[in-house]
């Protein structure tokens, strides 16, 4: 049996039914499990922890999520405004890590303003919980730039998919998993995350492009 790669993938037994037959096997599955994000601030006298978020998602790269939640979601604007991302342990049986702590330095406002939903998500829904269709618009920084147009040949595109799909550790083992990648102009691979929620794959690869300094990406693309 292929060896695991992390917690992302867990191995399981299963029934597997051909016609009338049969048989017992194990197979690795995608794993889906919650994830709690919270900040930490200190601006004027408000001091305290705040939960932002709980989202169903595949286990791996939870600060990358954790920050790129934050930031399309307007609630911070960048990378300079986070002193640190932890996570805090729970008593449980299992000592599960899930939930991750995002402490902004002293000083730094968060808008939560955006916040207007209980924010709980799961792996199918972005939008899950949204107030209103206003709400669901994107916030950022960067938003009303204008970017460059960049052109690149059609056979840059088309070898993407295949591209992204060969990067996929953990799509290669389970078969169910979904991936967003960042490429340079030319068609090289940069890196990617996957989650079993398309939308948390594109935001750990959004948290780890604002960790690198990287956005808005007006030099690279993703898929």
């Amino acid at each position: 049996m292929t060896q695991l790669i992390d917690s992302s993938i867990q191995k399981v037994q299963i029934q597997r039914f051909s016609d009338l037959d049969s048989d017992s096997r194990e197979d690795l599955l995608a794993v889906e499990e919650p994830l709690e994000i919270r900040i930490s601030f200190s601006y004027g006298n408000q001091v305290g922890m705040k939960s932002i978020s709980v989202t169903m998602r595949t286990p791996g790269n939870d600060k990358d999520l954790a920050l790129g939640f934050l930031f399309t979601e307007g609630i911070i604007d960048s990378f300079d405004q986070v002193k640190t991302v932890s996570y805090l342990k729970v008593d449980c049986s299992n000592n599960k890590e899930n939930i991750v702590v995002v402490e902004l330095n002293e000083g730094v406002e968060p808008n939560l303003g955006t916040a207007d939903r209980n924010f709980y998500t799961t792996s199918s829904c972005g939008v899950c919980g949204k107030g209103s269709i206003q709400s669901i618009k994107t916030v950022s920084k960067f938003q009303g730039m204008v970017p460059e147009i960049q052109s690149f040949g059609a056979k840059v595109l088309f070898d993407l998919p295949e591209k992204l799909r060969s990067a996929q550790d953990n799509f290669e083992v389970s078969g169910g998993i979904h991936a967003s990648g960042i490429f340079t102009s030319d068609g090289e691979f940069m890196f990617l995350r996957e989650d079993v929620g398309r939308h948390n794959a594109l935001d750990k690869l959004v948290g780890h492009a604002l960790q690198e300094g990287l956005l808005p990406l007006t030099d690279l693309f993703y898929c």
